[in-house]
Order: structure tokens, then C-alpha cells, then sequence
């Protein structure tokens, strides 16, 4: 009731809202030009496969702006990095200018930033070991419950 009361709202702004039944996180690792890791992290309803490759465009749309974004501050945190319709992108990057992307529909900054700063530490774990590059798919199925983990304690 209440998300259709903010729905509402929006439209009588004049605020275009993408359609959807429930809350969608995107979050993607991209390592150099490569996405190595894909999670979606989904309150509610079941998925829908074309949301999965909406998100996955608009992501990608997104790092250009990141690219741009890393060489205007010195902080790891980009902030809002672009916007479609309701939906945010957030990014983080590292020192070694591999990127997390967040695509989400929620003002939680500071629930982001803390969500960012311990999936690097997770992404520090795997990068050590010797067999893993930037570029390598990370499979692991313990980074992964993490990740779910941590959206669920910052994010949701």
C-alpha cells in the first residue's frame, strides 16, 4: 500500500517510474572491462528475465559516468553515479580501478557506502589468491552467500 501511495505521488509530480512488482538489487563486479561477478538480490515476487537484462543495460550504460567519476575525487565511494527513472546507480571503486556497481531504488546512503566497503574486503580475500586475476570469474559460492548476506543486513 504504501509503495503504491509513493507511486502515486511520483506520477503526479511528473516523475517517470519504471514498473515493477517489488524491490531489485543489481549489484555487478567489473574488473577492467569484464563483469566477473553478478548478483541479484530480490524482495519479493519471482524474477523476470527482463528486468535481469534491463538491469544488466543499465549497469553497463553506467560506466562510462564511472570512469568519469573516479578521476573527479579521491574517494573509493562514487556516490550516484547515474539514474534510470527511480532506479540508482552507486559505484565504488578500487585502487586497482575495478568496480562495484549497485543498481537500486533507495536513498540508503550510508547503508551503500558500508555495503561497499565490506564487499571489498571480501573482494581482497579472493584476490590473494595467486591463481585469480581482474579478470577472472569469481565463483565462489561463499562470496556469494556474503554478498546476499550483506545486502540483507545494509541494504534491505
Amino acid at each position: 500500500a504504501r509503495a503504491e501511495e509513493r507511486e502515486r505521488e511520483r506520477e503526479e509530480r511528473g516523475v517517470e517510474v519504471m514498473p515493477r512488482d517489488s524491490t531489485t538489487l543489481t549489484f555487478v563486479i567489473v574488473g577492467g572491462e569484464t563483469p566477473i561477478y553478478e548478483c541479484e538480490i530480490k524482495a519479493g515476487a519471482k524474477k523476470e528475465e527482463t528486468v535481469n537484462y534491463l538491469h544488466e543495460f543499465v549497469l553497463h550504460a553506467s560506466l562510462d559516468n564511472v570512469d568519469e567519476a573516479i578521476w573527479t575525487t579521491q574517494s573509493c565511494y562514487l556516490k550516484q553515479v547515474d539514474r534510470y527513472y527511480d532506479l540508482t546507480v552507486s559505484a565504488y571503486a578500487t585502487s586497482s580501478l575495478v568496480k562495484f556497481l549497485l543498481l537500486h531504488d533507495s536513498k540508503n546512503d550510508d547503508g551503500i557506502r558500508s555495503f561497499f566497503h565490506d564487499i571489498h574486503e571480501y573482494f581482497i580475500k579472493i584476490m590473494l589468491n595467486p591463481f585469480h586475476t581482474q579478470t577472472t570469474k569469481i565463483t565462489s559460492k561463499h562470496f556469494d552467500e556474503k554478498v546476499k548476506l550483506l545486502a540483507q543486513k545494509y541494504l534491505l
